[in-house]
């Protein structure tokens, strides 16, 4: 169909656009993290672009499915063009009649975040990835309870298969398979994934502004509030989170991806404030940190792996955890915001393909 081909296009050049973008405003003393986070989105977008090519072959999807997919991944680029336009037109008619310079709008309370503590600065940057998981959590649940209480069945929100990278060989080995492994996936983890692509969206138009003196949009404000010095150089850690949970949402089946995003967002939380209220005992290669910290990660990881996934991927996620956590940011110089999510979702791939070893959801149980 026409429509396709051009929508497939437009898609293409956006993506490359971002890409583009991307490292054309890095930093050269971050690269580690530029080049791991720009691989995990060249990979996602070349899988996206496969996908909807093998949509396109299968007759059923082309009426509805592909459709939609193409609008889900251009409205929300066409939104975000559209609210950087309507923002940076708006400021500089703002100072043109004010006479007023809008960097120094919210100067006092930037002012007072001087003052603020350690450990405050730390909560107000992470609270926001803790808040993300427990609203999608609470979603998940209530949508699993209305569908059983109306359905008697959790088709939807459970996938019908979890083993990804043999639904990934599927696509390559069986002709016209593309139906079967979309369908077997169920819509709760398309909704988690393309809830992160546009969250992906705003947190990157919203970097990409910060660092041009000519473009605004309406959240560059709270950088101010949330980032560190070292971080307004570079690209804030929230960047990273979002691509990294992209990533991950993409690889994972739901309950995998809620274990991962729980770790990401509340064990690095309880990591850094048990240790910085309360660590005493510094990792000899890593001062940044402390061993009472990276304990407090562990049991936070465990509790929750223990209830997404049981208690056997439970203790790899937190073996994993722990040697992601005492060996970031030193010696290996990466984000613990994209190393979580990408490196637990590579984990969880690999060993439930070739050991064939499942999760279980103790969470069900409640329902």
């Amino acid at each position: 169909m026409d429509y396709y081909y051009i929508w497939f296009f437009v898609t293409v050049f956006f993506f490359i656009l971002i890409l583009f973008a991307f490292m054309d405003n890095s930093s050269k003393t971050d690269n580690i993290n530029d080049i791991t986070a720009f691989t995990a989105l060249v990979l996602l977008f070349i899988h996206i672009f496969w996908l909807l090519a093998l949509m396109n072959l299968e007759i059923r999807l082309r009426k509805f499915m592909l459709p939609l997919w193409l609008l889900i991944f251009n409205i929300p680029i066409l939104l975000v063009t559209v609210m950087v336009v309507i923002s940076t037109v708006f400021v500089i008619l703002y100072e043109e009649i004010t006479n007023r310079d809008v960097s120094t709008i919210g100067k006092k309370v930037v002012k007072k975040r001087e003052f603020w503590s350690k450990a405050k600065k730390d909560s107000h940057r992470k609270l926001n990835h803790v808040l993300i998981f427990i609203g999608l959590v609470v979603v998940w649940y209530v949508g699993l309870f209305i569908a059983r209480s109306f359905t008697g069945s959790s088709t939807g929100m459970i996938p019908g298969e979890n083993n990804m990278l043999s639904l990934y060989l599927k696509l390559i080995i069986t002709p016209y398979s593309i139906m079967e492994v979309l369908f077997s996936l169920g819509w709760f983890y398309y909704l988690l994934f393309f809830f992160f692509y546009i969250f992906f969206l705003f947190m990157f138009a919203n970097e990409l502004t910060r660092k041009q003196k000519n473009l605004y949009f309406p959240f560059t404000f709270f950088t101010k509030l949330l980032l560190s010095e070292k971080e307004t150089r570079n690209y804030g850690t929230y960047l990273f989170f979002t691509i990294g949970q992209l990533f991950a949402a993409f690889v994972c089946p739901p309950m995998v991806f809620f274990a991962i995003l729980g770790i990401g967002s509340i064990s690095d939380l309880m990591t850094s404030q048990i240790g910085i209220r309360y660590g005493k005992t510094h990792i000899s290669w890593n001062k940044n940190k402390t061993w009472e910290g990276s304990i407090a990660g562990v049991i936070a990881t465990f509790v929750i792996g223990f209830f997404f996934v049981g208690i056997v991927w439970s203790l790899i996620f937190t073996l994993a955890f722990l040697i992601f956590d005492i060996f970031t940011d030193k010696p290996i110089n990466i984000s613990d915001n994209l190393l979580i999510p990408i490196g637990c979702s590579l984990i969880y791939i690999l060993i439930r393909f070739f050991f064939n070893l499942d999760y279980y959801t103790i969470l069900l149980l409640w329902i």
